[in-house]
């Protein structure tokens, strides 16, 4: 008879980490620096591209009436051209990803002690953070959300 009394007092809750990177205004804030940070380089990355695009049309307008070496020489220099867009933009996205797994983490680690901070408050013994199904009774993302949000304020 006595497990049954202790299993009413097991708290569980659920937090879904989705949401607080999507709602939360921490979350928000880091998309935002993100942004700021790597704008200029995709602006220049989008005009080198434009750019690149409207030479190699030119050149297949104008590739009929060339010389062969003149054919060969602008075709090489799109190749390269070509080549050095590829390669700037991989550095872009790998920058990029390297950064944004930065400020997720700096994100999640505030998240997670806030969920240590609302779980001991509320006496809960044990959060997930991944589950397959989960009653919406046991989702305490809302309260971590407020409270991050709250704490990201002051």
């Amino acid at each position: 008879m006595a497990a049954p009394a202790h299993a009413e007092d097991f708290r569980v809750g659920f937090v879904n980490t989705d949401r607080i990177f999507r709602e939360a205004s921490t979350a928000k804030a880091a998309q935002a620096k993100l942004e700021q940070e790597f704008s200029r380089r995709e602006k220049e990355l989008n005009d080198m591209g434009n750019a690149l695009k409207a030479a190699s049309e030119k050149f297949e307008r104008e590739a009929p009436t060339l010389a062969e070496s003149q054919r060969q020489q602008r075709q090489k220099g799109l190749v390269d051209q070509d080549r050095e867009f590829q390669r700037k933009r991989r550095e872009f996205q790998e920058d990029l990803n390297a950064r944004k797994n930065e400020e997720l983490q700096q994100v999640l680690d505030r998240a997670n002690r806030v969920v240590r901070q609302v779980a001991e408050q509320e006496k809960y013994d044990l959060i997930l953070q991944e589950a397959v199904y989960i009653n919406p009774k046991y989702d305490i993302t809302d309260k971590v959300i407020k409270a991050l949000n709250a704490s990201g304020a002051k």
